[in-house]
């Protein structure tokens, strides 16, 4: 099904952006982990709307409630269900979006597909389903520091539009991403990109950037070699994100301008550790991880809702002028940052528990 994701750590979202509420159901968790609603509601914080000046300001506490799964504050190895419910939805604000297809969203492709479509905001393709992914990878973190103690997820605002970040992957902390509003670590290009992200939003238009992940601690020997590399399943994870158009791992697509000889990562051990002098391949090889940080980029395109006039058709095929209204964020990469590391983890907690389920003696696992 198109709202599932994960083999023995499954997960399933539902809800619409502007129905009665969102939320996920997690399949395979372990027994006995403790997990409560405020660890879960950590992430969510993140990633709520409101947050800042520079992110819509449609007004969520996206407050969590655990329904099952739990007992006592321990996990019951049973499915696992979160909800949110919606409080501030305003779906009258998108009664014109019934009778036009808005550029570059998903209103025309949905009524292909399905032959109806919920025309009150995104309805499925809204980024609101995400807050089902941040909860469950909530869940993922508990398994993962449970099986993995010292493996570390941290995603961060490359670049926005022109503005490229100076940061050193094998260096940046969780805190200093954290510091700013736009979620970028590089403290002195953060502000020009916020003070981009105003000035963009005053002309009633959107940008796009780049988020970069490091995930540090990663034991050798996670992913498959063919259909499901490790790879291949974070890129599908992050394709799945709302406005994602890229995804590249190591050097990426820069690579393919070097020899091999430039290109190749060179073994060495490190006591009783093979660890590479290089890491162009991006901490995995032949779709399974090496034990090298793990890192990539996602591209996201420019928030398709602008303010300003476009020409579209309608669902009867006629010409129609529209100008979208509703919440929107100018540039969707600040409250992007908690969703790649939401999915990062959703893969990498499959991959761990598929590991250990074919091979109990893994190093590390």
């Amino acid at each position: 099904m198109s709202s599932q994701f994960g083999h023995l750590f499954r997960i399933s979202t539902w809800g619409e952006s502007h129905g009665g509420g969102v939320g996920v159901v997690v399949d395979g968790c372990p027994p006995l982990l403790h997990l409560s609603e405020a660890d879960i509601q950590r992430d969510l914080d993140r990633r709520r709307p409101g947050q800042s000046e520079i992110v819509t300001p449609r007004d969520e506490a996206d407050q969590c409630r655990i329904l099952s799964g739990v007992f006592e504050g321990r996990t019951l190895g049973t499915p696992i269900a979160v909800s949110v419910m919606n409080k501030d939805a305003r779906p009258e604000a998108y009664r014109e979006m019934e009778h036009a297809y808005r550029p570059s969203h998903a209103d025309y492709t949905y009524q292909a597909k399905y032959g109806v479509r919920n025309w009150q905001g995104g309805g499925r393709s809204s980024a609101r389903e995400t807050i089902g992914r941040v909860a469950a990878s909530a869940i993922g973190k508990k398994v993962l520091a449970a099986i993995c103690p010292g493996l570390e997820v941290v995603a961060y605002v490359r670049s926005i539009q022109h503005l490229q970040a100076d940061i050193d992957p094998n260096t940046v902390q969780f805190d200093a991403v954290e510091s700013n509003i736009v979620r970028c670590p590089d403290a002195a290009m953060a502000e020009r990109m916020i003070e981009h992200i105003k000035s963009v939003r005053s002309e009633g238009d959107s940008v796009g950037g780049i988020i970069e992940c490091v995930v540090r601690g990663v034991p050798p020997g996670l992913g498959e070699p063919a259909f499901d590399r490790l790879e291949a399943d974070l890129a599908k994870g992050m394709l799945s994100l709302p406005a994602t158009k890229g995804f590249e791992v190591g050097s990426g697509f820069a690579g393919c301008g070097l020899r091999g000889s430039e290109h190749n990562d060179a073994f060495y051990m490190e006591h009783d550790r093979v660890r590479t002098r290089t890491n162009r391949s991006g901490g995995v090889q032949g779709g399974i991880s090496n034990g090298e940080p793990i890192i990539f980029r996602v591209a996201f395109k420019p928030t398709a809702t602008i303010f300003q006039s476009q020409q579209t058709v309608s669902p009867q095929g006629e010409d129609v002028e529209l100008k979208a209204r509703g919440r929107h964020d100018a540039c969707v990469l600040p409250r992007a940052v908690p969703m790649v590391e939401a999915m990062t983890v959703l893969v990498l907690t499959d991959h761990v528990l598929r590991q250990r389920a074919q091979n109990s003696g893994f190093a590390g696992v």
